[in-house]
């Protein structure tokens, strides 16, 4: 496919651009439209009013929507086995029982964070926080205090994974739509996620422990069944291997891949290519799938098995489509040409990339409210100035996916459901609910930010 020429003026170009922003806020907002289908009418508009050809907008189309599902679809759907095997074997609660053990009493929250950051690398926010809220009211219980104080290290180290570290679908998409390494994004993601979460999660959740005290709730009402599992919890050592294993084998590709750079092995060998093709993520996560089957499996049959990894994968149908139609938005925006057109806006007003970066995640975050919609659609609408800008490495583009991730994070507010999740499950009115969730999705997001900042001007 030949390249297209833009046919509108830079100013004709950033209107259509900003329209189609709007446009995509009012429909998901006023008129309720689902994600999916915003996004794709959204592409479908913006293509034909910024001149693509006709013959050329459905192929530019899903040549957006395939090339991202080709690298996310995969490491979601790894990602969501791990986590629901993880869940419904009991290896959350060894996990969380022997981190508090080892941690002592006056260290619960800070076992309970640990825990959920370990828990969150291939589990969802949601269903991580469903799956710790009955170990932080047992817990809570147990050793007295605001239940916020065990509650907000929990669940902000789920909200950070979740935003920040690969196989997530945000960051995924995100660092596929900029051609950003995703081995190394893992990496990148997980040494400022550790302590983003630690400054805006874990130390914000015991000062506002103090200063809101709430009653631990009644347990969950959700039928727990499947999670009630006759059979015996797994060792400690089978949890501690699922969750090492991918960013072993994961760091394996990155290593042999900074090793080959610097000369220090043959890039060319056949071993290191071998080695290297584990260390990818898919195949890296698919390992760790069949070995958490065998590790995991308690003496359940395969019928059993494969039912549980069946239903792992009935709730992410949405969140991979919804990234795929949003690499479908960028798609159609580096074809029409808008992406060059606000690289050179970004240059004339002197605004850095990577604080462009962070105000319109922000922006998109607090006007639609899902996190995952406003990091794709970030990461969609600057992937073609990323593209036009030379001189960025890779760890660039990793922090330039965190600085993202970052803005998407903050002001969670009424248009978000973590917020009523949160709100909900912790029989918070809103305004409390505002006071404390909010305001500690604001310090991560600010922090996490930060940090990128600072590593995108120093490395």
């Amino acid at each position: 496919m030949t390249p297209i020429e833009p046919v509108h003026s830079t100013g004709v170009l950033l209107t259509i651009a900003a329209l189609a922003v709007v446009l995509l806020l009012v429909l998901i907002m006023r008129f309720r439209l689902h994600a999916f289908v915003a996004l794709v009418l959204v592409s479908l508009l913006t293509a034909l009013v910024a001149g693509i050809p006709f013959a050329d907008v459905v192929p530019e189309m899903l040549k957006g929507f395939g090339s991202t599902l080709a690298s996310v679809a995969l490491l979601v759907g790894f990602g969501a086995m791990i986590g629901r095997l993880l869940e419904v074997t009991g290896g959350a609660q060894v996990l969380a029982d022997r981190l508090i053990n080892k941690f002592g009493e006056s260290r619960a929250p800070l076992a309970l964070g640990v825990a959920s950051l370990m828990f969150g690398f291939p589990i969802f926010f949601d269903a991580g926080l469903v799956v710790m809220l009955p170990i932080i009211f047992s817990v809570a219980l147990r050793f007295g205090g605001s239940v916020l104080r065990y509650a907000f290290p929990a669940a902000g180290a789920f909200a950070v994974m979740h935003a920040f570290v690969p196989p997530h679908p945000g960051p995924v998409a995100a660092g596929d739509l900029l051609g950003a390494d995703i081995g190394l994004l893992l990496i990148v993601g997980l040494i400022l996620a550790i302590p983003t979460w630690f400054f805006g999660a874990y130390l914000y959740g015991l000062w506002i422990g103090k200063r809101v005290v709430l009653p631990v709730p009644e347990l969950l009402g959700a039928d727990l069944s499947e999670n009630a599992s006759k059979t015996t919890p797994p060792d400690f050592w089978r949890v501690m291997t699922v969750l090492l294993l991918p960013l072993g084998l994961i760091f394996l590709n990155t290593g042999l891949n900074t090793l080959a750079t610097m000369g220090t092995v043959d890039g060319g060998a056949t071993w290191v290519a071998a080695l290297r093709l584990i260390g990818q993520t898919p195949v890296a996560l698919l390992i760790t799938v069949i070995v958490a089957m065998f590790l995991l499996r308690g003496g359940r049959n395969p019928a059993e098995l494969e039912k549980i990894m069946d239903r792992a994968l009935a709730p992410i149908c949405t969140v991979i489509l919804v990234t795929g139609a949003g690499g479908m938005f960028g798609g159609v925006l580096r074809a029409s040409g808008i992406g060059q057109a606000l690289a050179g806006s970004l240059q004339d007003i002197g605004m850095p990339l990577i604080v462009a970066a962070f105000v319109i995640a922000t922006a998109l975050r607090v006007a639609q409210g899902s996190a995952t919609v406003a990091l794709t659609t970030t990461a969609g609408l600057i992937a073609p100035t990323v593209a036009a800008t030379t001189g960025l490495s890779q760890l660039d583009l990793c922090f330039l996916v965190i600085a993202i991730a970052s803005g998407s994070t903050v002001l969670s507010h009424f248009n978000d459901s973590g917020f009523w999740l949160v709100g909900r499950f912790l029989n918070m009115d809103e305004k409390t609910t505002l006071k404390t969730w909010t305001v500690m999705e604001t310090l991560l997001g600010t922090i996490g930010f930060t940090l990128a900042a600072i590593g995108w001007w120093l490395l």
